[in-house]
């Protein structure tokens, strides 16, 4: 079965838009999983608790369990299910087989590996939180496993509908700092951790993952104070006499419910560096929780990560581990600093139908839409993440938006006049093509229109003018997220060019 989840080419742009979207993904599981848990509960000898275990292999399975038997419980006087067990008890064999029999699979190489990178990160969030906390506080060990797998379970959602979302605000907020808040509304219409904060109650996960998005949201000031107090490691007679004044802020950090934000924060910190600032905030407060000395916490979290990357990893799949092999100022590069993947064959084969229909003759097109509509499928299946079609009015003075594709929805109001942009003007005179490298930037960028600068960010650009009968009817505009072209795509995106002005020449004269 695969997923049919239906996404929209537009991201949605408000909080109630993005949780009715989530909400519907359906997350596809590994077929080997899926199929071992089937037979465990076919066979009559199996322990509940050696279903379970055959679970946990698979974090969409045991998500999509959880889900289920809370949205049955939502609205009677139980809590929500705090563990896989307590959530099978809940369904019953029946049911959960039942459940199964409804859920995507496919073998685990063809799930899109964006997801499984997330997936993957949650697996080595639990295994911190598990070496780091369930010793120590033992009768909670279920509600810290899985409390911290689940946290970033939103995530994953996002991860499978929208990727490249995801992969641009990494970039640019990890990679180049920039604003999370400016970056996160103009990407997603709505702050990061809300979303998910919204999607977590909507699911009725685990009460702990659903206090750790309400820290992140509503409770930062005291996130803020002790991360504060936690700086300060080299003195921990201080750290102890500063939490003493506060007994509020020390009762408060004392609570469990923080080991799953904890380990949350130390895995996403290492995706990008073991010693970046980021990383040690994460390091010196998980110190201060278990009140041990930093360097023991640093060689702790590298030991765990080693056993999680032993556990989990996937040849096609970052983890953490092995940067401990690398030098110690050493970090990742961001894909972002690197060009772009080549498209699929797959996506190379839809893009060659798509073109193949701009070309014919003559024209099957009924209307302008009809025919921009596949024109901007087809550059998104060239490679494209970000698309813009823009038409041109007969004095060529305004350009209206007809068609996007990856960008935020209010965009499609977008009019631009062009005596406005000389590089507009210029373009506006007969078919040309400008492409903007990090080399050319500082000379073309300037004089694009702000809007545009505002919704294709980053270094790397192609746009294109597309004339007919010897007049400019359209503007193209597209990128890969703003990295360094795939130069296959950049080919591509060429080609594409010249089939969808071979398409306006057809549908204008097909009267004739």
């Amino acid at each position: 079965m695969s997923n049919e989840t239906s996404v929209p080419h537009s991201p949605p742009a408000s909080l109630d838009a993005w949780v009715k979207l989530l909400n519907g993904v359906r997350l596809p599981v590994p077929q080997a999983s899926h199929d071992r848990v089937c037979r465990a509960i076919a066979n009559n000898r199996s322990s509940l608790r050696e279903i379970v275990d055959l679970m946990q292999n698979s974090p969409a399975l045991a998500l999509s369990v959880i889900r289920e038997a809370n949205r049955h419980s939502h609205g009677s006087m139980s809590e929500p299910a705090e563990n896989l067990e307590i959530a099978v008890n809940r369904l019953g064999l029946k049911r959960t087989e039942e459940l199964l029999e409804q859920l995507p699979t496919l073998p685990e190489e063809q799930i899109p590996q964006a997801l499984r990178q997330f997936q993957l990160i949650s697996q080595h969030a639990s295994q911190q939180a598990n070496g780091f906390f369930a010793g120590r506080l033992a009768r909670l060990w279920q509600d810290i496993h899985w409390g911290s797998l689940l946290f970033l379970s939103p995530l994953w959602a996002m991860a499978l509908v929208y990727p490249k979302l995801l992969e641009e605000w990494e970039l640019r907020v990890i990679y180049k700092h920039e604003s999370a808040h400016d970056v996160e509304l103009q990407l997603f219409g709505v702050r990061l951790m809300e979303m998910c904060q919204a999607l977590v109650l909507a699911w009725h996960l685990p009460i702990w993952v659903q206090q750790g998005y309400r820290l992140l949201t509503q409770e930062q000031h005291l996130l803020a104070k002790v991360m504060l107090i936690a700086r300060d490691s080299d003195n921990p007679l201080r750290q102890q006499q500063r939490l003493d004044a506060e007994p509020d802020l020390r009762r408060w950090l004392n609570q469990p419910a923080n080991t799953v934000l904890l380990a949350n924060g130390l895995a996403l910190a290492a995706q990008q560096s073991w010693n970046s600032p980021h990383g040690r905030r994460w390091q010196n407060l998980t110190a201060l929780y278990l009140q041990i000395p930093l360097d023991q916490v640093q060689q702790q979290l590298h030991q765990q990560a080693a056993q999680s990357a032993r556990n989990d990893t996937q040849p096609d799949l970052w983890h953490p581990a092995q940067a401990l092999l690398w030098p110690w100022d050493a970090r990742r590069l961001h894909h972002g600093e690197q060009p772009a993947p080549a498209p699929t064959a797959l996506e190379l084969a839809k893009w060659r139908k798509l073109c193949g229909e701009l070309l014919l003759d003559p024209s099957p097109f009924t209307n302008a839409v009809h025919l921009t509509g596949f024109a901007r499928d087809a550059l998104a299946a060239c490679g494209m993440h970000r698309v813009m079609l823009l038409m041109v009015d007969r004095s060529l003075s305004h350009l209206r938006v007809q068609q996007l594709y990856g960008l935020p929805r209010e965009a499609a109001s977008l009019t631009l006049q062009a005596k406005q942009s000389p590089l507009l003007q210029r373009l506006l005179e007969k078919s040309a093509q400008i492409r903007l490298t990090p080399a050319n930037r500082a000379q073309f960028a300037p004089h694009l229109p702000s809007s545009l600068r505002q919704l294709f960010r980053g270094e790397h650009l192609l746009i294109r003018s597309l004339s007919c009968n010897g007049r400019v009817l359209m503007l193209a505009i597209a990128d890969q997220g703003g990295v360094p072209f795939s130069e296959i795509s950049v080919q591509a995106f060429g080609k594409t060019a010249q089939c969808i002005e071979k398409a306006l020449h057809s549908f204008t004269n097909r009267s004739q």
